[in-house]
């Protein structure tokens, strides 16, 4: 019942949004912002993937769904209207800026990579700007979507240094953290298989699993013989992240070909290193100060992660090293993925698309 009202009053807000928009004519002078959807969570609200970047913009510049100047469309979380709001900004003269994550390839979209890719193509060439997530993000897109013809820029999600700050090391441990949500089944499995060998080396270790599970971790616990060394902390809100990230020693990090996961920026900005497969943008992020990756076949073809026991000891020589790595994660996180300089980029770019 609350599912069937919830959508009974998106497709109202919808419907009156679009006979606001084909009454309206030319956007009007000044800039005022559209992210595709009707509704983005307020700061501090709960929020998935790509959605989270749309929240830091919506806190500078509002959402704006009837009058807006600027499309800004985030890859990851398109809109479902996306050919009708493309023909509107195109109808009153609105600038259309995209922020390309990442692409459908063979490894895991199989017989639906080109039906997956072909919004991201068409929010693509249609951009004014591209901002990619990272050069895996450019290259990933190039190979799939295309070149667009317009400026374009590589631009790494970004988070707030003043409230992902480093706090006390557990005094137990060592705790391991499988950040984000687990949404492909090999991310959660590999995580716990790693974790056994982190287990057989470093008794006494515990694991930590956050966010969204899409398949049930009690078999695979049970099998591995982990017991109550693993602790599923389910999905928790932004303003509750920096302490999830404080309870660890290590992020653990089993996704391949990942553009440019934020899970791992809020680590390294709370002074957490980071082991993790060796492909896509998350080695832009980690760099050779804040953590240890593991080399692995990365190709589009398949999707194949290192195996557990390389990650394990990964693990273990993050921890051998674990004051240093520290330190360097933060001063890394500082340094390049600062949200208050990824939002004064976006305003340099807004302000030079729109008068």
């Amino acid at each position: 019942m609350d599912t069937s009202i919830a959508r009974m009053g998106r497709y109202g807000r919808a419907a009156a949004r679009w006979g606001r928009l084909l009454a309206g004519g030319r956007a009007q002078a000044g800039l005022r912002v559209f992210y595709g959807w009707d509704l983005i969570p307020a700061a501090g609200e709960p929020v998935a993937g790509g959605t989270a970047k749309l929240q830091k913009l919506a806190g500078r510049w509002p959402n704006s769904p009837t009058d807006f100047s600027l499309l800004y469309l985030g890859t990851t979380y398109l809109p479902r209207d996306l050919r009708q709001l493309l023909w509107v900004a195109g109808r009153r003269g609105a600038k259309v800026v995209v922020n390309q994550d990442g692409v459908a390839y063979p490894g895991w979209a199989g017989d639906r990579t080109d039906e997956l890719n072909a919004p991201l193509r068409r929010a693509l060439h249609r951009a004014d700007h591209v901002l990619y997530q990272s050069l895996f993000s450019k290259r990933s897109s190039d190979a799939f979507l295309g070149v667009p013809d317009c400026p374009w820029e590589i631009l790494p999600n970004a988070v707030d240094m003043e409230t992902f700050t480093p706090g006390r090391a557990p005094g137990d441990g060592p705790v391991v953290l499988l950040g984000g949500d687990q949404t492909q089944e090999y991310r959660l499995e590999l995580g716990l298989e790693t974790f056994r060998h982190v287990l057989d080396a470093h008794p006494g270790a515990r694991l930590l699993v956050s966010g969204r599970l899409v398949s049930d971790p009690g078999p695979a616990i049970a099998r591995l013989g982990l017991g109550s060394a693993v602790d599923l902390t389910g999905r928790y809100a932004q303003r509750e992240a920096p302490d999830v990230y404080r309870r660890a020693h290590v992020l653990l990090h089993t996704k391949v070909n990942d553009p440019c996961p934020t899970a791992v920026i809020e680590a390294m900005a709370c002074g957490v290193p980071v082991a993790y497969p060796a492909s896509g943008g998350t080695v832009e992020l980690v760099g050779d100060e804040a953590g240890v990756g593991v080399p692995h076949s990365d190709g589009y073809d398949r999707d194949e992660p290192p195996p557990a026991d390389a990650l394990a000891a990964a693990v273990s020589a993050v921890l051998a090293e674990r004051e240093r790595l520290s330190a360097g994660a933060r001063r890394r996180a500082v340094e390049r993925f600062a949200l208050a300089d990824w939002l004064d980029r976006h305003a340099e770019l807004f302000a030079s698309l729109v008068e």
